[in-house]
């Protein structure tokens, strides 16, 4: 088959060049059905490659019905024939196109976050920002304005890298916070998930490993496993990731990445002090490893003064910065923005422009409007205000189960979680299945860990969502329970 060309100056791997070219004189008809092909040590011998090669093209052309093989006759194409023998048709077997990754994601965490919204439910479960402190007669003016302005441009559509002008408001936000970034240093998302995403894809080779805190919300962790990476989980306290041995584990596992949630973060509503952040950074420099930072939570501090982010400390670049609107603005408005060395962005702005082409045009306008005008750095103090009067609330019901069923917690100083650990004879998912029947949910402990054996007796509550009302009626559900649970 001198017709067969090979180029091992290409990236593509030999077999597939073969494969392809092989595929394509079938569908074209050059090689019709009853064509004999070679036999797989004499196509190797005429093509200078080895004969396993050859066998793995054939198993794909024979797996794809394009030919077939028979003792002592050989491979021979047949195309058309088997084509015609399946026109009865056959119910597409979907389990077997569906990649391995998925088949150990735990549906229960997207369902539970999704019943967040059942307004016959009590959530305790979804980290979303409370519906109140945005007026719906406000939103709607403000999406008014931003429709009148576009509508003189006549396009609803911004670039791949996100608004210029919201890009330019995020550098004057990020300075507020000590980050100093100009709008080349910023992409636009509709998420940190996403975000997360497109980061890894973008750096992540198969087999690369990532450290995180030993528990971490659920979406980190199918991230970076639907990206092939190897997660390390690093043992954690009360101000997040420890640093003391990071040093001998990161000699050990070689990772490519770190990854934080670094204020009040998710579940467990703690923050890394300055210290433990110079730490990590330190380690940074030291092993030139990337961090990924996520600071969802940094502007919702209610006993302490705001913490400089990892970012804010980083003099190297070292930090890929990650931050989202979604606990302090309308629900359902999403919008995040990554911040990274300028060649970095340049190809998180190509990806976007191959998988998302068109970004959320709206969301990013209304940012912008609610950003321009100042009003949502004034609705900040609005939201740690009403934030702290819900997790008060929620910390004084929980403190009288304390003693009295032997439930530990420790109150937070900002975010909007809650971790809590049940008595050992108690599990979350029982708990859980008691509560929903009753009206209430949340997000049981396992759902946070990388290994769904551990966890069985902790779980998080989120105070943001709910209202007071809510809180109230909510925690009667769970003392309920507990109590049932317990008889």
């Amino acid at each position: 088959m001198n017709h067969i060309t090979i180029d091992k100056t290409e990236k593509t791997p030999v077999y597939l060049q073969i494969l392809s070219q092989l595929r394509s004189m079938i569908f074209a008809g050059s090689m019709a059905d009853g064509y004999a092909l070679p036999s797989e040590r004499k196509l190797a011998q005429e093509l200078g490659v080895h004969r396993n090669t050859i066998t793995k093209v054939y198993a794909e052309l024979k797996a794809e019905d394009l030919i077939e093989s028979r003792q002592g006759k050989g491979y021979r194409v047949s195309f058309r024939r088997n084509a015609k023998a399946d026109e009865a048709g056959k119910d597409v077997y979907w389990d077997a196109l569906l990649r391995t990754e998925f088949e150990s994601f735990a549906s229960d965490f997207d369902e539970l976050y999704s019943r967040s919204f059942d307004k016959d439910l009590i959530s305790f479960a979804g980290g979303v920002a409370a519906r109140e402190i945005y007026p719906p007669g406000e939103i709607a003016e403000a999406f008014e304005r931003v429709l009148k302005q576009s509508m003189e441009k006549a396009y609803f559509y911004t670039s791949y890298q996100g608004d210029a002008e919201l890009r330019k408001e995020i550098t004057v936000f990020l300075a507020t916070k000590g980050i100093k970034a100009s709008p080349s240093n910023v992409q636009i998302f509709a998420e940190n998930n996403q975000a997360l995403d497109f980061i890894l894809n973008l750096m992540l080779s198969p087999g690369d490993g990532v450290l995180i805190d030993e528990t971490m919300s659920a979406d980190v962790y199918r991230t970076i496993q639907l990206a092939g990476g190897r997660i390390i989980n690093v043992p954690a306290d009360e101000h997040g990731m420890m640093c003391d041995n990071l040093d001998i584990i990161i000699e050990k596992t070689k990772p490519k990445f770190i990854y934080v949630d670094s204020s009040f973060n998710n579940p467990k509503g703690t923050y890394m002090t300055v210290e433990r952040k110079q730490q990590l950074l330190d380690l940074s420099y030291r092993y030139r490893i990337p961090i990924i930072e996520e600071d969802e939570g940094s502007e919702l501090y209610y006993d302490i003064d705001r913490i400089p982010s990892i970012k804010a400390m980083d003099r190297g670049g070292n930090v890929i910065y990650m931050y989202s609107f979604s606990l302090t603005m309308v629900p359902g408005i999403g919008v995040s923005f990554v911040i990274a060395d300028e060649r970095v962005i340049g190809k998180l702005s190509e990806m976007v422009s191959l998988k998302v082409a068109n970004a959320d045009w709206a969301a990013q306008m209304l940012m912008l409007e609610y950003m321009k005008n100042g009003i949502f750095q004034e609705r900040l103090d609005v939201f740690r205000r009403e934030y702290r009067k819900k997790r008060d609330l929620m910390c004084e019901r929980l403190d009288a189960l304390v003693t009295r069923y032997g439930i530990e917690y420790r109150k937070p100083e900002g975010g909007v979680y809650l971790w809590i650990k049940l008595p050992s004879r108690i599990n979350a998912r029982e708990l859980l299945a008691i509560t929903q029947k009753k009206g209430m949910t949340f997000m049981p402990g396992y759902l946070f860990f990388s290994s769904k054996a551990m966890g069985r007796n902790f779980l998080r509550f989120n105070y943001s969502y709910p209202t007071e009302e809510g809180i109230e009626k909510g925690m009667d559900i769970f003392e309920e329970a507990i109590e049932q649970l317990l008889s």
